[in-house]
């Protein structure tokens, strides 16, 4: 079965939605490869910052620790600049988010892609070129805006695009980008490490999947959903049209996607505190609680920082970079297992089965 052009995928789904096309595949493939950025970001900075030209340019004094043998290693990262550098992106990641659902409501999922990977072209080049601290951190901060916005978009568009019988493991792609991005970040630091301008070409690749996914996303339609809650159902007809296939009838799943545009606007009218009533307490409990404790496991904190924890327990520079790329795989692995049992045994296997493994 064509799409515009494409042809489809052999697989199943349910409800209105036909066969998996190729158009489907594509478009969330462009989607999830914000998470690729994220990822990159995630990797990159903790590598960086155990290159000795790196340290160098910026952060001398801890060099100077480090040469001395009476100071525990633990102890030779203990800059609150140094943190301010790895922090800061998140910190302006969590100030975005909290403006970005209002943005990807008003935009469309596929412009606040289109913003985010803008945000993160800037950010990408800007560390590359630092001269000094203030662009280093100027050049996070443009970074964490990147990633408040397409972390908000890129999940919603691809819950919303993806066929219900596969959301699971369509929604799991941004994920797994997050790993990949993880993994080449790792990679590049431990190739770059022995050359003087390594760190800039490790901080300034971060343009290179920001260009892929505004470019990718400037060529992909928005969700049929986001279409009609901003009122354009013609164009929300022609991306179902796209999306399904040119021979599947899409007016009954446009009606849908109406219907629920009306539903969800009456909700929006409710008060806010509706949601602390006893019968969505559960719900509300869980939904705070789950990414909380994820949180406080620290794996996180590992993820950031995970060659400078090897080398504070005394693995070598190389050996470092080297198991933090390991580190990463595993991830990668685990997260492609989850895609593949995720839509057949459902989220909350894998939440028991992960909790478990943690304990």
């Amino acid at each position: 079965m064509a799409v515009g052009g494409f042809g489809a995928v052999d697989a199943s789904a349910n409800d209105f939605n036909g066969k998996i096309t190729l158009s489907i595949v594509i478009t969330c493939i462009v989607a999830a490869s914000s998470g690729l950025i994220f990822g990159y970001d995630i990797g990159i900075s903790g590598g960086v910052t155990t290159m000795k030209p790196f340290l160098e340019k910026f952060f001398p004094g801890i060099l100077r620790k480090a040469a001395r043998a009476e100071t525990n290693m633990y102890c030779v990262y203990d800059s609150e600049v140094l943190t301010l550098f790895t922090s800061s992106l998140y910190l302006a990641g969590l100030v975005s988010s909290l403006l970005a659902s209002r943005v990807t409501t008003a935009l469309g999922r596929r412009n606040t892609m289109i913003l985010g990977g803008c945000f993160f072209f800037a950010g990408g080049a800007m560390n590359g070129a630092a001269e000094n601290i203030a662009m280093l951190i100027l050049g996070r901060i443009l970074l964490g805006l990147g990633v408040g916005f397409t972390n908000q978009a890129a999940p919603v568009y691809l819950s919303e695009i993806a066929p219900p019988k596969w959301r699971g493991a369509f929604n799991t792609g941004f994920q797994f980008f997050i790993g990949i991005g993880v993994v080449a970040a790792n990679c590049i630091n431990y190739v770059t490490a022995s050359h003087k301008w390594g760190w800039r070409l490790s901080l300034g690749l971060a343009i290179v999947p920001a260009t892929i996914m505004t470019i990718g996303a400037f060529l992909i339609s928005d969700t049929p959903s986001s279409l009609v809650e901003r009122g354009k159902i013609e164009q929300a007809r022609q991306a179902l049209r796209k999306a399904r296939g040119p021979m599947i009838d899409v007016e009954p799943e446009l009606e849908q996607v109406i219907r629920w545009s009306q539903v969800s606007k009456v909700v929006e009218q409710e008060s806010f505190f509706t949601i602390f009533e006893k019968q969505y307490r559960p719900q509300l409990v869980m939904a705070f609680a789950i990414p909380f404790s994820q949180q406080l496991t620290g794996i996180n904190i590992v993820a950031f920082y995970a060659p400078n924890i090897f080398q504070s327990v005394g693995f070598g520079n190389n050996s470092a970079l080297l198991s933090a790329i390991i580190l990463g795989l595993v991830n990668l692995a685990s997260i492609m297992v989850s895609a593949a049992v995720v839509d057949r045994f459902g989220r909350r296997f894998l939440f028991i089965v992960g909790g478990i493994q943690m304990l």
